[in-house]
């Protein structure tokens, strides 16, 4: 075993051993409501968001295959570039939803002290510079002629 191989397994076995404690942690609370949210949410995944999102996505590239005109910015193909952003924001909002939709019922005052004000704000703004940083790399691609 080489040196690399090594550190990788010690890595993997570092991370097995955070997900286990997570996962006895999350368990110690309350079993089957936590057993009811994975189910709900694999199934709320699997049959909404999914469908829903590879519709969007698979509808805006017919679209610029039918204008292929629009499917680049000074020779670069643009779609990535707001596709990164949009994943990103929605597995922020999907993770963080009850607090950035403000429907937590107090637990989060109640366990951490704070108040989830700031959290749609925050939120919006994290969007926004993912956004613009995307923005940015998209006209610096486009200024050099870099196609990826």
């Amino acid at each position: 075993m080489t040196r690399r191989e090594g550190v990788q397994l010690l890595a993997l076995l570092a991370s097995f051993v955070v997900a286990g404690y997570a996962g006895i942690r999350l368990l110690a609370g309350n079993v089957i409501g936590t057993g009811v949210w994975f189910v709900g949410s694999a199934v709320v995944h699997d049959l909404v968001l999914f469908p829903l999102y590879a519709g969007i996505d698979a509808a805006l590239v017919l679209l610029l295959r039918w204008r292929p005109e629009w499917a680049t910015v000074a020779g670069v193909r643009w779609l990535n570039y707001l596709r990164v952003p949009v994943v990103i924001s929605g597995l922020l909002l999907l993770v963080w939803s009850p607090l950035i939709l403000r429907v937590s019922n107090g637990a989060y005052y109640a366990a951490s002290g704070l108040s989830a004000q700031p959290f749609a704000p925050r939120w919006l703004a994290v969007t926004a510079v993912l956004f613009a940083i995307s923005a940015v790399i998209l006209v610096v691609r486009a200024m050099q002629g870099v196609k990826p």
